[in-house]
């Protein structure tokens, strides 16, 4: 009898471990919720998350959907974002919009639409206030609701993010995005740019040849080994580059474009 309540209690000790084995990871792990809001008209919960808190530059995030009745995710909808600043000058009110790098798809990647976008200043005052306007169109629905998320975009340091006007006329949004955390060696490196239609319109600049040239100014150095940047998608040019050792790193860029030249950098440490 003790064998057989041992062989028991074994096969609930595995079959635990199995279950555990199989569970499905919660897609919102490592990640922290920054807005939520709902959609009014299509019954739907617009849940907002980041790895952080927002700042000037190239930030990832991720849109979550909720049907507000049933509570279940929404995988499936057509969805457009636009982020929006509004201030306050002199008793004035203004507008503006910020480069955005839409979903991809309309299908989500185990519950998560991912998007970016690239804040150009900081904003978290009652003067100073970023917000995003979600459109959104289930599968299956004919209506298309509009959920307004306030959020609050601090400021970055060293600078993320350059405006930048060229010869001709062109006003230019430049940041850049590291994949994961630089490290000594070989990095991919993804410059992102935007070319400025009106206040509220960015569309990809596809049509500029880089240069990078990391340099550590404090030690008279640069290094060896690095690649280019060359245009991807979506405003995204990728390339390498090298760090050699940690302190404080600055990625020279020369963008061209029929013959005319424009300069800008970004510091870094780490």
């Amino acid at each position: 009898m003790k064998k057989l309540y041992a062989f028991a209690f074994l096969l609930v000790i595995f079959a635990a471990c199995k279950k555990d084995g199989n569970a499905v990871p919660d897609p919102k792990e490592g990640l922290q919720k920054i807005s939520e809001a709902y959609a009014p008209g299509i019954s739907t919960k617009v849940e907002l998350w980041a790895k952080n808190g927002l700042s000037t530059g190239y930030n990832q995030l991720f849109v979550i959907l909720y049907d507000s009745v049933s509570n279940q995710a929404v995988t499936k909808a057509v969805i457009k974002i636009l982020p929006v600043m509004n201030m306050e000058m002199n008793g004035m009110h203004m507008s503006h919009s910020t480069p955005c790098v839409q979903p991809e798809s309309d299908l989500a990647e185990n519950t998560l639409f991912p998007f970016a976008a690239v804040f150009t200043m900081a904003g978290n005052t009652e003067q100073n206030k970023w917000s995003f306007e979600i459109s959104i169109k289930r599968d299956g629905q004919t209506k298309t609701g509009i959920a307004r998320l306030g959020i609050k975009v601090g400021p970055s340091s060293p600078e993320r993010v350059k405006m930048l006007t060229t010869a001709e006329g062109d006003k230019l949004v430049v940041a850049y995005f590291f994949p994961i955390s630089p490290k000594i060696g070989i990095n991919e490196l993804e410059i992102i740019v935007y070319r400025q239609q009106n206040l509220m319109s960015f569309v990809p600049a596809e049509d500029y040849l880089l240069a990078s040239t990391p340099e550590m100014p404090a030690m008279g150095h640069g290094s060896p080994n690095n690649v280019d940047p060359a245009y991807a998608k979506n405003g995204g040019y990728r390339g390498k580059v090298n760090f050699t050792m940690t302190g404080d790193w600055r990625i020279n860029l020369e963008l061209t474009r029929s013959g005319q030249k424009i300069t800008t950098f970004f510091d870094l440490s780490f």
